[in-house]
């Protein structure tokens, strides 16, 4: 079974501060890490070595596992209308799905963009920050990337 990591306050405070200078592989990676990917998602957006380089963060501590509990039963029954605040997404659930899509077509090179977006307070702040993230994705994936990540986040 797969594991999946999150950052540590340790890494958290690496990413914004540089205090401990990692070098520029284990940077990268803790950079991908983000409590969703497992480790054999970061392994394919980072070869090779990925598991030495995310071990080696794990030995420092600057990530750590994430218990993933299990799925858990709907109460509600399947034929029930969902509250329409369960349909919205939060802000919080917004701007993560934006600077997450963004390190994925990107990679390490979204780091100063994602940051400033996990800065972001409200969607108006967040929407300023889209047509930045357009042009980083069309500067490194081309045009096509670029109309496909404003496409799926226009309704912002």
């Amino acid at each position: 079974m797969p594991s999946i990591f999150r950052k540590s306050a340790k890494g958290a405070t690496e990413i914004e501060t540089r205090a401990h200078r990692l070098v520029p592989r284990l940077r990268a990676m803790l950079i991908l890490v983000d409590g969703k990917r497992s480790d054999s998602e970061l392994a394919q957006l980072m070869p090779p070595h990925a598991a030495d380089t995310l071990a080696a963060l794990l030995e420092q501590g600057f990530v750590e596992p994430v218990d993933v509990p299990a799925p858990a039963v709907a109460a509600a029954s399947p034929s029930a209308p969902a509250p329409a605040a369960a349909l919205a997404p939060s802000f919080d659930t917004t701007r993560r799905v934006v600077v997450r899509a963004l390190n994925d077509a990107i990679g390490p090179a979204a780091e100063t963009l994602a940051l400033r977006m996990e800065r972001t307070h409200n969607l108006d702040e967040l929407r300023a920050l889209l047509p930045l993230a357009v042009q980083a994705v069309g500067n490194m994936r081309g045009r096509s990337a670029a109309e496909a990540f404003a496409a799926r986040f226009a309704a912002l």
